[in-house]
């Protein structure tokens, strides 16, 4: 069984990762022609919002009593693929 704060900080770490890369994907966006820019912005619009969905998982998972966050951790693990899932889709496709 995963200890909650030692999972709770990996899962942190990996979101901060997913953080700095949807900011790579800012930067490229803000030196990128019109065209290219617009479908950066939908991207990242779409990141930040499996990011937030993470984020707001990951203060539950905090703030969850021990028993309760087993329970809870499922929930997140969706969230967490999505974001991830989305961030290397993004990434790769904007290289």
């Amino acid at each position: 069984m995963v200890d909650r704060d030692a999972y709770i900080e990996k899962t942190k770490a990996r979101l901060d990762q997913w953080n700095a890369e949807i900011d790579k994907l800012r930067a490229k966006a803000d030196e990128a022609n019109a065209d290219a820019r617009i479908q950066y912005e939908r991207e990242i619009e779409k990141l930040r919002a499996h990011q937030q969905e993470a984020e707001t998982k990951l203060d539950e998972l905090r703030s969850a009593s021990e028993a309760a966050w087993r329970d809870m951790k499922a929930g997140y693990e969706s969230a967490w693929k999505d974001l991830g899932d989305a961030v290397d889709s993004a990434t790769s496709r904007f290289r």
